[in-house]
Parts: structure tokens; C-alpha cells; sequence
């Protein structure tokens, strides 16, 4: 299976993520995908053959193959792939939106097309709850199907058209025990990252919120208004005047010094 059109979509939205989810898209491409790709698709490589059962009943390796394993576990953890990595196309898409939108108008209408912010941050919530949906629902999946993820070596199997009981043996069992165990980690490793940044966005919109609605805005003073003077200012800097009685002034400073008329 080629995977490399999943691996052009996650290198796409790396730039719109925040630093929690390029740490997700990490863990995706090193533990999940390369994993699966080099070692996990050869250990369930031909499967079906190498399910042997200590009988020569025609169909009833097959019928008790098809009871023991519904859905193939490898073809599952492939779908599993796709389904928690194709959410995050809708940010991809959402952040093209935007671009069109300001070359259809023809100005910029967005301080920063990539920001969570807005309808974008509303997308790359959704987009969260739908990966971590289908984390939980894979890991629920493989439990009920599978019984857990033990991988035992041998199973008994009394099916039609088997004759009666029949031992059954899987081959490289601890092998995929080992790729069980992995993708199991990895997908709760997933979810708590995809829950810690869930919590990362919805609190810094939470405080953006806040810084725009109580932080108190600095007033810009006027250049073209002149300084406030004070009143004492403004009389120091002013000589009052008296009458003399004579029909002159004299400056208050000298008015103190003259005698009294009666």
C-alpha cells in the first residue's frame, strides 16, 4: 500500500498545527506509519496460510479463520491510519478557504490566514474531537473483536463444517503481540495529545477572550494638543495686578509694600 499521498497531507497542515499537534504528527509518521509500513504489513503477510488446523475437513480452516479474525488486524490498523489522519485535511482546506476568499476580493481580509482563530479555530476543534473519536473507537474495535490484544499460539475452534473441536495454530504470535502492544501505546499516546491540545486552544481562546474584553487600553497621547498646565502654575507663572487708587496698576509684588489709603 502506498501511503505517500497521507504522508503530503500531514506535511500540509504541519505549518497550521500548533506545537502539540507537530508533536502528534510525529508520533503518526515515526511510531504508526513507518511501523507499519516496514515491520507490521510483513508479520501479516499471508495470514490466512500460515493459519493452520489439525484437519483435512474442506472449509474448516477457513470458517474458523474467518470466526477468530472478522476483520483482518493489519487491515484495521491500515484503516485506522487513514481515519484519525484525514481530519486534519479539514484545517488544510479551511486555511484554502481563506486564500480564495481574499483573491476573489482582492484585498487582505485576515491578519494571518494560518491562525486559529475565528471559523478556523471552530475546523481545528472539530477536527480533534474526530481524531480522538476515531482513536477510541479503533482501540474499542480491536478489544471486542479480538478479545484484547493477547495473541495466543494456539485456539480451539468447533465451527461447521469442522467435524468436532479442532486445534488451530497462529503463526509469528508473539510477533504480532509485540505490533499489537505497540499500536495500542501509540494510539493512547495519540489521544492524550490530541486531548492536551485540545485544552492548549481552547484556553489561549479563552484568555484572548478575556485580554480583549477587561484588559484595561492605554490612551495615546495627542501630539497636536498643547501640555496641561496646572492652576498654581498658571498663576505663578502670570503677574497679577492691583489698583493703585490713582487710576494706575502696580504688580502685585510691589502692591504689597504700598500704604494703606484711607
Amino acid at each position: 500500500m502506498n501511503w505517500g499521498f497521507l504522508e503530503n497531507i500531514l506535511s500540509g497542515v504541519n505549518k497550521y498545527s500548533t506545537v502539540i499537534g507537530r508533536i502528534w504528527l510525529s508520533v503518526v509518521f515515526l511510531f504508526r506509519i513507518l511501523v507499519y509500513v516496514a515491520a507490521a504489513e510483513q508479520v501479516w503477510k499471508d495470514e490466512q496460510k500460515d493459519f493452520v488446523c489439525n484437519t483435512q475437513q474442506p472449509g474448516c480452516e477457513n470458517a474458523c479463520f474467518d470466526h477468530f479474525f472478522p476483520i483482518s488486524q493489519v487491515r484495521l490498523w491500515a484503516l485506522q491510519l487513514i481515519m484519525v489522519s484525514t481530519p486534519s485535511l479539514l484545517v488544510a482546506l479551511h486555511v484554502a478557504y481563506r486564500e480564495h476568499r481574499e483573491a476573489k476580493h482582492r484585498r487582505k481580509l485576515y491578519q494571518d490566514k494560518g491562525s486559529i482563530d475565528g471559523g478556523l479555530f471552530c475546523t481545528y476543534v472539530v477536527s480533534l474531537v474526530f481524531k480522538t473519536a476515531f482513536e477510541v473507537g479503533s482501540l474499542l474495535a480491536f478489544y471486542f473483536l479480538y478479545n484484547g490484544f493477547e495473541m495466543p499460539t494456539l485456539v480451539r475452534c468447533s465451527q461447521s463444517p469442522c467435524p468436532n473441536t479442532v486445534d488451530c495454530y497462529i503463526a509469528k504470535a508473539t510477533e504480532k503481540k509485540i505490533f499489537l502492544y505497540i499500536m495500542g501505546c501509540t494510539s493512547i499516546l495519540c489521544i492524550a495529545l490530541n486531548f492536551v491540545e485540545l485544552m492548549y486552544i481552547v484556553w489561549k481562546q479563552l484568555w484572548k477572550c478575556f485580554i480583549r474584553r477587561y484588559a484595561p487600553v492605554e490612551e495615546k497621547p495627542y501630539s497636536n494638543c498643547p501640555p496641561p498646565v496646572s492652576i498654581v502654575n498658571k498663576f505663578a507663572s502670570s503677574e497679577a495686578t492691583v489698583n493703585t487708587g490713582n487710576g494706575g496698576t502696580q504688580p502685585a509684588s510691589t502692591a504689597e509694600n504700598l500704604p494703606i489709603q484711607s
